[in-house]
């Protein structure tokens, strides 16, 4: 009797018949010690007596879902603390038991395991789409403490797929849908090969049953010719082999079914063509001798151009290591080619896992961690960006394979998604790097930052002390480092700002009460805060700033309380007509200067400019939004008169603003070349223009310009107008106000 089958007699559940304990205690014996067995039947009689009575949906006994996730593992050679995990993932989630009970009797380790798996599945969401999203970052992050808990995950997610026929169809689709998008690729992402094409196939059958039927008829059919086939090729690369004196072994591969999808998808071509591609693996020895093998192959058929790729030179982000190369095999057939060593064929296969298993009581650290470690601590910073969503769909640029391949100046070798962008270089190099780049040179030559890189070249950044990032740069950059640190910025800039003009506000509010902000009564501060569920003065600024409370009811809640009772009634801003204020006091006007940063925006609708009669509307989130006084949407917000405030401007010269003017012109070719070359004559920049068709004789031209004021827009109206081919030239209003202004037809110059 072996030492496995030995221990099955000390187990109650096994003597009971459970399912698959004998299969993992026999894995496990045959390349762990035995006290690290014993622990292992111990987690099994433990993880039994803790699910007895409980039954999975297809009225199997609840053990043996976890024996059969452990058991998986085992197949990898995985450390015992990561099998006793797998066999305890569920005991918090589904028993009684603590995670402290399962630190005394396994130790911190598989407990901080099986509270990472069990983390993952404890929280509820408003949608599915939230749930998934809040679970794969949980996920991600639960990997940066323990890659170990990805582990167990993955097996888990391979044996409920394994046995999901017990589930509604819903669910089953459900399911699968997560797994193709989610732990497929954060399986490849880790090097986990035989376990990603597993997910990826049972995801596909289940998804779409009668497309995985379709293909995998096809296969079979083809299989037969396919051998034969290969067969011919590999003897005679085997012989070829010989002839050289290279040892190696030359062996079939076999095509995996959601791969050919992907790739019909893809290259949108049809069955056959896929199908009809043969693939072959090359092992031999050494890296030196995968060359030698190279060039062997193409002496007995010649490569496709450009078909060939170095991931020995140049690994791929997951650690995978080969040469890949396609030839043209008898009669024109395609035939796929990848050489490694058997080192590789390791890694290839098992990925991370490879360099987790067990050796004399020590595992082996690689490279390859390092590399996964850095990708995944990259996630903490990524968790600073947006909401879950933003995040899932910004790190799954990262989990698919398609890269290029750049280098610093001093020759390193950056991997980067393909799209990216040079901001997204930046970033990758150092978040300090991206954050202060004002330029930047490709193969030493200037180029923009919005250029998109290339495999092979150089990136030089050129950074600035006192550089911030750029807000539009979220809109063309890709990888999940820069987002998500552009928006950290922002989000930190915003918030000062927030501060900063919650203050003024509050400051101007309570001024109209003749009491300085210094003057409160801390202790009327104190209840405040507590009666509006905020930290300290600073959070209330930033919600004053942010329109979220609004200035003159803070004020009020601020006063002494003899004073308080006073200040009843409406709040002190109410608009009335156009430009007129209705109100027992008279407000001080807030300054604006078009420089408050990203609280104090300027209606699109209206276009205001200094020196424009101006009102501002408080807008819950966004702060302060200026419109002109004879903008239409003011009669829209005048119901909600306590969230207007009084402003004035400021004079700042140099600040630039948009406005907009209509032109309409005789219906001629190149008129409106004529028109932006006039404009922009008067050192004038266009932003943007649209054409209105209004009949076969005119046309009516909108543009939006950039400039500093109205005596600005009026001189570049004054030369348009004087145009032989122009008719009319007015300043875009919003409905009412428009025709009024339109008899002035652009007469703007200020007295």
């Amino acid at each position: 009797m072996d030492y496995a089958s030995s221990l099955l007699g000390l187990l109650p559940g096994a003597k009971r018949g459970t399912p698959g304990v004998k299969e993992l205690l026999t894995k496990v014996a045959k390349y762990l010690p035995h006290e690290q067995v014993e622990r292992i039947r111990e987690a099994a009689e433990f993880g039994a007596a803790a699910h007895q009575g409980q039954k999975r949906v297809s009225g199997e006994p609840y053990i043996t879902h976890p024996v059969a996730a452990a058991e998986i593992l085992a197949d990898l050679h995985l450390d015992a603390d990561t099998i006793v995990g797998a066999i305890l993932h569920d005991v918090i989630e589904d028993t009684p038991i603590a995670k402290a009970d399962i630190a005394a009797r396994f130790g911190h380790d598989v407990a901080e395991i099986v509270d990472g798996v069990t983390k993952l599945d404890q929280i509820r969401f408003k949608n599915r789409e939230e749930a998934q999203a809040e679970n794969f970052r949980k996920m991600l992050l639960a990997m940066v403490r323990d890659l170990r808990v990805i582990l167990v995950k993955l097996a888990d997610r391979m044996h409920n797929l394994r046995t999901i026929d017990a589930l509604a169809p819903a669910k089953r689709r459900s399911i699968a849908r997560e797994t193709l998008d989610i732990y497929a690729p954060v399986a490849e992402r880790l090097g986990l090969y035989a376990m990603k094409l597993e997910l990826e196939d049972l995801g596909f059958r289940t998804l779409y049953p009668q497309r995985y039927r379709v293909i995998e008829r096809a296969l079979k059919r083809a299989r037969g010719n396919q051998k034969e086939f290969l067969n011919k090729i590999r003897a005679q690369l085997e012989a070829a082999l010989k002839k050289a004196a290279i040892p190696g072994r030359v062996e079939g591969r076999e095509k995996h079914l959601f791969s050919i999808y992907r790739k019909m998808l893809r290259k949108r071509a049809m069955l056959s063509e896929i199908v009809d591609v043969y693939g072959l693996r090359i092992t031999i020895d050494a890296v030196d001798t995968c060359y030698r093998v190279l060039g062997i192959v193409h002496s007995v058929y010649k490569p496709m151009p450009g078909r060939f790729k170095d991931y020995i030179a140049i690994p791929r982000i997951n650690g995978y290591q080969s040469l890949h190369t396609t030839l043209f095999g008898p009669n024109g057939v395609p035939i796929e080619v990848q050489i490694r060593t058997d080192d590789m064929d390791r890694v290839a296969e098992s990925g991370i896992a490879a360099h987790w298993k067990y050796k004399e009581g020590e595992l082996e650290g690689s490279a390859q961690q390092e590399r996964a470690r850095k990708w995944l601590s990259n996630l903490v910073e990524m968790e600073e960006g947006g909401n879950s969503e933003e995040f899932i769909e910004s790190v799954k640029v990262d989990l698919f394979p398609d890269k290029v391949y750049v280098f610093t100046p001093r020759g390193e070798i950056l991997r980067l998604p393909r799209g990216a962008t040079v901001v997204d270089f930046a970033y990758a190099v150092h978040t300090d790097i991206g954050n202060r780049c004002v330029a930047a040179k490709i193969d030493r030559r200037l180029t923009p930052l919005r250029t998109v890189l290339r495999n092979g070249q150089t990136i030089q950044i050129i950074t600035a002390k006192g550089a911030t990032p750029n807000p539009s740069w979220v809109n063309f950059v890709v990888t999940a480092k820069a987002r998500s640190a552009i928006r950290h910025y922002l989000k930190t800039l915003r918030r000062g700002e927030a501060v900063e003009l919650g203050r003024r506000l509050l400051v101007q509010a309570l001024g109209e009460f003749d009491l300085k902000l210094d003057a409160v009564d801390p202790a009327a501060l104190r209840s405040a805060l507590t009666e509006f569920a905020l930290r300290d003065t600073d959070e209330l600024y930033e919600k004053v700033g942010l329109g979220e409370r609004l200035a003159p009811l803070v004020a009020r809640r601020l006063l002494p309380a003899d004073r308080a009772e006073i200040a009843t009634g409406p709040p002190p801003v109410v608009p009335g007509a156009a430009g007129e204020y209705v109100d027992h006091v008279t407000p001080m006007p807030l300054a604006v200067a078009g420089t408050e940063g990203l609280l104090v925006s300027y209606a699109h609708c209206c276009y205001p400019l200094p020196n424009d009669p101006i009102l501002a509307f408080m807008s819950t989130g966004r702060g302060i939004v200026i419109h002109r006084e004879t903008c239409s949407n003011v009669e829209d917000y005048r119901k909600r008169p306590e969230k207007w405030l009084s402003v004035s401007w400021q004079h700042k010269p140099g600040r630039l603003f948009l406005s907009e003017i209509r032109i309409e012109t005789v219906n001629r070719m190149g008129v409106l070349a004529a028109v932006s070359a006039a404009i922009a004559g008067t050192h004038t920049n266009v932003i943007h223009v649209t054409i209105e068709q209004r009949d076969a004789e005119t046309s009516v031209l909108v543009f939006v310009l950039e400039v500093s004021d109205r005596k600005h827009l009026a001189r570049v109206m004054k030369v348009v107008r004087h145009m032989p081919d122009v008719l009319r030239t007015v300043r875009t209003l919003s409905a009412h106000a428009h025709e009024r202004d339109r008899a002035d037809n652009g007469k703007y110059e200020d007295n």
